[in-house]
């Protein structure tokens, strides 16, 4: 049974709070020093895991499952819909939560590197709610917990099919190796429904499925305009390493050079730093440097004005000083 707000004494809101805390610093870390997120959402769900048990042997019966964890017959009760987000940080014993976090690094990172921070931790999210709000419809007015990341974990593998499958990333499916990733969502989803209709043990398999089916559903309009065109074939960010994924990200999106706004306009050290521009700038650097000349040579072609290289997202151009809806190229 899950604990009504009535009976939470100030130890026990104490003690939440510090389940909390544990739950959101490797986050909030993550995401101020630029380390991959899903590493950050896997030492979350360790350091959540470990004040849970910390808490079930101090205060004697399991607090946190108590007070987060999915129960669809309060499910619509405006005081515990926290629920379906806070139980995706709750689990059941440690093999659980290991197995949860090992999937969600694996899957997670090099999606990351696909998606960008935002719009992974969008991905992450649906897979929570899918696969809690698939498991209360079917267990309407129950109270059996539901609890785990598993629904967000099988989102990632949904997001993931419907967005870059042939991507291949390390995963332990019959032997730990790199596999595409088409092979690992398409094997453990079919997994899941076979168990599912004859399923005797409490493993919640629908909040498995609807979190990969909302995932896969929603997730070429979330991943458009992220870090990487859909459907991008190159063996995976994996390959290459985080750092050279997201350089080799930042380059998709650099823009052509065969056009100008200057149409022509351009005489003299202009013309040839264009010139060299078109002819090298296909490398971030490179381009910069040549922007960055551009700029102290030529004007603005609709105004005259003075140019000045501005970065955006990681990619150098050309903006007008004075008004700019004038010049942003390229």
């Amino acid at each position: 049974m899950g604990l009504p707000w009535s009976e939470v004494t100030t130890t026990f809101w104490i003690y939440a709070f510090i389940w909390l805390v544990a739950a959101l610093a490797p986050l909030v870390h993550a995401w101020i020093k630029q380390t991959p997120m899903a590493l950050g959402i896997g030492a979350s769900l360790i350091l959540t895991w470990l004040v849970q048990s910390i808490l079930d042997w101090h205060v004697g019966f399991d607090l946190m499952r108590a007070l987060g964890a999915l129960l669809p017959a309060w499910a619509l009760e405006t005081s515990e819909m926290h629920r379906f987000i806070t139980s995706a940080w709750l689990h059941a014993n440690t093999f659980h939560v290991l197995g949860n976090t090992l999937v969600i690094i694996l899957v997670g990172v090099p999606l990351e590197q696909r998606l960008g921070k935002g719009r992974f931790l969008a991905i992450y999210v649906i897979g929570i709610l899918g696969g809690n709000i698939g498991w209360t419809l079917a267990n309407w007015g129950s109270e059996i917990f539901c609890l785990g990341a598993s629904g967000a974990a099988f989102g990632l593998l949904g997001c993931y099919l419907a967005c870059w499958p042939r991507d291949e990333i390390e995963f332990p499916l019959i032997l730990i190796r790199r596999w595409p990733v088409a092979w690992i969502a398409l094997f453990k989803i079919a997994l899941e429904i076979m168990q599912y209709p004859t399923a005797t043990s409490n493993v919640a398999h629908l909040a498995h499925i609807t979190g990969f089916i909302a995932c896969y559903v929603l997730a070429k309009p979330i991943a458009k305009g992220g870090l990487v065109p859909i459907g991008t074939v190159d063996h995976g960010p994996s390959s290459k390493g985080g750092l050279e994924a997201q350089h080799m990200a930042t380059k998709s999106r650099m823009r052509e050079l065969s056009t100008d706004p200057w149409d022509g306009e351009l005489t003299g050290p202009a013309l040839r730093t264009m010139q060299r521009l078109r002819e090298e700038g296909d490398e971030l650097e490179t381009r910069q440097a040549w922007l960055e000349q551009l700029s102290e040579q030529a004007h603005c072609p609709v105004c005259k004005a003075e140019i000045m290289t501005l970065e955006m997202n990681g990619i150098t151009v050309l903006r007008c000083t004075v008004e700019k809806t004038h010049l942003e190229w390229p």
